[in-house]
């Protein structure tokens, strides 16, 4: 691992406005939504757009995931540009702009996927591909000067660790590594327990996919897994009652939402009222850096655990969805949409329940027909935005092309 100190440019980089609420707009009322208590919600007549704070540029390489707390950010870098994708960027962005203050180079790297801050702030996790796949653990007790203290690889991870994700199930501290497919291996799902940072043990090794495991998602002892074609399942891992746990996780449900392309997942609990029945799955379609996109967010009721169902979806013209981030106590979705910018769901309330003009021909309710857009932004640059990441009333978002934006998520604040 090597540091490069960081060198300053600056310049702010054109797309689409939205179609999907051409209805509403025709409507002489604002929609009026029901929560899960019965309460109207009020949505606005058009959505707002979120005013870019400033940017933090970053250019020879693709700009891929993102992490934030408090006011430091963390970027990594994706294939190759005029440099290779193995540079981690490290930002403050106490200011109105993200200034760059260190880069780390993961020697032997080709890419960076996923960068992740544990649940207490003192661990930043990245996912390295492709050969000698592996995950580097910093301390990040310092934010601006992250310690290195272990770079695990295995057999297991060789092909490259494309996602990571970290979770604690009964008092221990999990990362979830979701490994490309290698030409004689399919992929699989590989759980490490970091409770001791500098001493991860592997606890399963188990292949899944189809052809990818994507990515993942922990929470209260389950797991949801992004199987691409074979749809999201849902493992018991220690809070299901079937017995499961991180070395044997054991099956509870699975879904095959429309299209397939099961890329990643979000469980949804809704502190206002305890409500646990929304997953909400990005589905990545074709598409080419700077460009195109394409693929909707589709709604999964989890009532049920053991009878998943997809009861709505989002959709942009023109553009697909990517990583997205939740203001959950806002029950705001903000989502990443490539060249599309990034779009804002309100999701609070009943997903499944909608009027007849914004339901689709197969039941599922069109969440954009029926008012669910409260904000949209960077849809009027050139722009191939990756991931977001929210801090209070700020998000982050990653754009493959120029670097990092800072936007004001102020207008959604309830």
């Amino acid at each position: 691992m090597t540091r490069r100190r960081p060198t300053r440019t600056h310049r702010l980089p054109r797309f689409a406005a939205l179609l999907a609420l051409v209805a509403i707009a025709a409507c002489d009322r604002d929609p009026v939504l029901i929560d899960d208590d019965d309460d109207p919600i009020e949505l606005p007549r058009t959505p707002v757009t979120l005013a870019v704070r400033g940017q933090g540029v970053f250019a020879g390489r693709y700009t891929a995931e993102v992490a934030a707390r408090d006011h430091w950010v963390y970027t990594t870098t994706w294939g190759f540009r005029t440099a290779t994708g193995n540079a981690l960027a490290i930002w403050d962005a106490a200011g109105a702009a993200p200034v760059l203050r260190d880069t780390i180079i993961v020697d032997g790297a080709t890419t960076l996927g996923d960068v992740q801050i544990s649940d207490d702030g003192t661990l930043l996790v990245v996912a390295t591909e492709r050969a000698g796949g592996s995950i580097v653990i910093f301390d990040r007790t310092v934010p601006d000067s992250l310690v290195q203290l272990t770079r695990y690889s295995t057999a297991a991870t060789t092909a490259g660790v494309h996602t990571v994700k970290l979770g604690r199930v009964n008092g221990r501290h999990y990362a979830f590594l979701c490994i490309d497919p290698a030409s004689n291996e399919p992929a699989q799902l590989v759980i490490v327990d970091i409770t001791d940072p500098r001493a991860p043990a592997e606890v399963l090794v188990r292949r899944m996919g189809n052809p990818f495991v994507h990515d993942v998602f922990v929470r209260d002892g389950l797991l949801f897994t992004a199987l691409w074609d074979d749809g999201l399942t849902l493992w018991d891992i220690g809070g299901g009652g079937k017995g499961g746990s991180p070395a044997d996780p054991v099956q509870i449900g699975n879904v095959r939402t429309v299209n397939g392309n099961v890329h990643n997942v979000w469980w949804f609990h809704d502190p206002t009222n305890g409500s646990k029945r929304w997953v909400f799955v990005g589905e990545e379609g074709p598409g080419a850096v700077g460009g195109t996109s394409s693929g909707d967010i589709h709604v999964v009721d989890a009532s049920d655990l053991a009878d998943l169902r997809e009861v709505a979806f989002f959709t942009v013209p023109g553009a697909g969805t990517h990583n997205f981030v939740m203001d959950e106590p806002g029950g705001i979705l903000f989502a990443a949409y490539y060249n599309g910018g990034v779009r804002a769901l309100d999701v609070r309330g009943d997903l499944s329940q909608c009027e007849a003009a914004a339901r689709a021909s197969d039941g599922r309710c069109n969440l954009g027909l029926a008012g669910r857009v409260v904000a949209n932004a960077l849809a009027n640059l050139t722009v191939s935005i990756w991931g977001v990441a929210r801090v209070g009333n700020v998000l982050y978002a990653s754009d493959m092309l120029s670097g990092v934006f800072k936007l004001d998520a102020t207008p959604l604040a309830r």
